[in-house]
């Protein structure tokens, strides 16, 4: 897949859909529950793009991925809100039965402070270095993967990863 700037501005969605909705409904078959779910994801980001303002860029196909990454990610965190919710009713905390403080202030703003530390050591990377890196970590793609996506070898896809990684240790480190 190359860069094609006009890719993402394209007023013609089904060119759109025709180039990368094979590729994103893999992407997140691999990841989601059933087909229904990654159809449901692949879709909500074609919606997502149809009303995006976007300006011409070097790698559209990077843009799409970074998006549904992204798509996941919040799928993610919402279903483990309403997952976490439903237990803690089930269990009666919060109804003033419980001895737990689930959300304890203190672990709250020291994991904030830590997240934001990361997320700031992360915006400090070339934008591919942390796209490439924030695929391979958290999304779980495979090395072999975002050198196809990239067009680079899988052994430039390994430096980008060990440049974050070394970034990252760094100023975690510095922080402390």
């Amino acid at each position: 897949m190359g860069g094609i700037v006009r890719a993402v501005i394209e007023p013609d969605l089904r060119g759109l859909d025709r180039r990368y909705r094979p590729a994103l409904m893999a992407f997140f078959m691999r990841r989601a529950a059933s087909h229904s779910d990654a159809e449901d994801m692949t879709q909500e980001l074609f919606a997502k793009l149809a009303t995006a303002q976007v300006s011409p860029m070097d790698n559209a196909d990077a843009y799409i991925f970074q998006m549904a990454a992204n798509l996941l990610r919040d799928r993610g965190r919402r279903e483990r809100v309403r997952a976490n919710y439903r237990a803690s009713v089930h269990a009666g905390i919060g109804s003033g039965t419980g001895d737990l403080e689930p959300l304890d202030p203190a672990r709250v703003l020291l994991g904030r402070e830590s997240l934001g530390e990361v997320s700031d050591a992360l915006r400090e990377l070339p934008d591919r270095t942390r796209a490439i890196f924030l695929l391979f970590r958290l999304e779980g793609m495979k090395q072999s993967e975002l050198a196809a996506l990239y067009g680079v070898s899988v052994s430039a896809v390994q430096k980008h990863i060990f440049k974050a990684m070394t970034h990252l240790t760094r100023r975690v480190r510095a922080g402390e």
